[in-house]
């Protein structure tokens, strides 16, 4: 209990550090208690409506932080990865990293109907996703924390820069120079792919793994001899897929630090995965076996991460505006009435 509020004191100084801008980046603060008095009820509605999809889909809280990471990582966490296609806009989701692969979207739809009904033309869609992202962690295991908020919605996406997003067979050199293209550091790297604690991945995303690691015509040695013959039941040299494999083999459904511990033995199942445990000389070596010794150190270093990485380049201030479909920006009929009022006063009309 002493390590949880630890944890909630560490994440509660570090969001009153947090100082971003009107637009991307200067005055502007975001701050947990942004909608405090203006909708107090947000974070339960939040919940409220991730805990009834988990009752049927226990892949939803791992799928809903995957889309929380794939928006902060393209232009800020801005909430482009919920625009659908349109006459001015490239979707992110057809991007290759999210096409077919990103999911839980009627899940942020269902909350932002839900949240609209309790306080109307308020809550950004960017801000609906960090909570949550935030509640899935919870509500699945793991630690809670204060949330940043008092972010906007972009105008646009980016499908290109969307192209880059970190993939399942990127080398341990290759995440973490995009991970320092956003501002994140070797630690944030190892805290947050701990993500991979829970959720499911494509027989397409590792096959090569199984059979022709790097086009050697073997499979990757780093790759557990058990764990591979596991793997090739579910997934065949060719065909299916689309079958899933879960990322944690021990607790594939809850949030915990198994995850490492499963590097530690070669049970990593993407090579982005066991890069940080298996890279020869690797520094994310240490990190990963401080975090399997120690549940309460991970979840210390996630919190941190998680809120280190909510803060890139948010729209804040008079910047992008409050969507009233998440899948698409607003009609400038609708832009004209709307008013972002958070509790800071912060009042800008859109």
């Amino acid at each position: 209990m002493a390590s949880f509020y630890y944890i909630l004191a560490v994440a509660a100084a570090l969001c009153s550090a947090i100082l971003v801008g009107g637009g991307r980046g200067t005055n502007a603060k975001l701050t947990p208690t942004f909608y405090d008095k203006t909708c107090p009820d947000l974070h339960n509605i939040i919940r409220s409506v991730v805990e009834d999809a988990l009752q049927t889909d226990p892949r939803i809280t791992a799928s809903i932080i995957r889309l929380h990471f794939h928006d902060c990582f393209v232009n800020g966490c801005d909430g482009s990865l919920l625009l659908d296609n349109s006459v001015t806009i490239l979707s992110e989701k057809e991007a290759l990293p999210n096409n077919n692969s990103v999911r839980g979207f009627d899940v942020i739809d269902n909350i932002k109907t839900a949240v609209e009904k309790a306080c109307p033309r308020l809550v950004s869609c960017a801000d609906i996703l960090t909570i949550a992202a935030e509640e899935s962690v919870y509500l699945s295991g793991g630690p809670t924390w204060p949330v940043p908020l008092g972010r906007r919605d972009s105008l646009t996406a980016n499908r290109t820069l969307a192209q880059t997003l970190p993939g399942p067979q990127s080398t341990l050199e290759q995440l973490k120079a995009r991970f320092k293209i956003v501002g994140l550091n070797t630690k944030d790297l190892v805290a947050l792919s701990g993500a991979h604690t829970f959720g499911r991945s494509r027989c397409v995303l590792f096959r090569d793994r199984l059979y022709n690691f790097n086009n050697t015509g073997i499979p990757d040695p780093t790759l557990s001899s058990d764990l591979r013959t596991k793997l090739r039941k579910l997934c065949p040299e060719t065909g299916r897929e689309d079958t899933l494999a879960n990322l944690d083999q021990t607790t594939p459904n809850e949030f915990d630090n198994a995850y490492y511990s499963n590097l530690q033995v070669n049970k990593g199942l993407l090579q982005s995965d066991q890069e940080l445990f298996s890279t020869p000389g690797a520094d994310t070596k240490v990190i990963v076996n401080k975090f399997t010794s120690s549940k309460d150190a991970f979840f210390n270093s996630f919190v941190k991460s998680m809120i280190r990485m909510g803060n890139i380049t948010p729209l804040t201030g008079r910047a992008g505006e409050i969507r009233l479909n998440c899948r698409r920006v607003n009609t400038r009929v609708n832009d004209d009435l709307l008013q972002f009022k958070g509790d800071d006063d912060l009042v800008s009309s859109i």
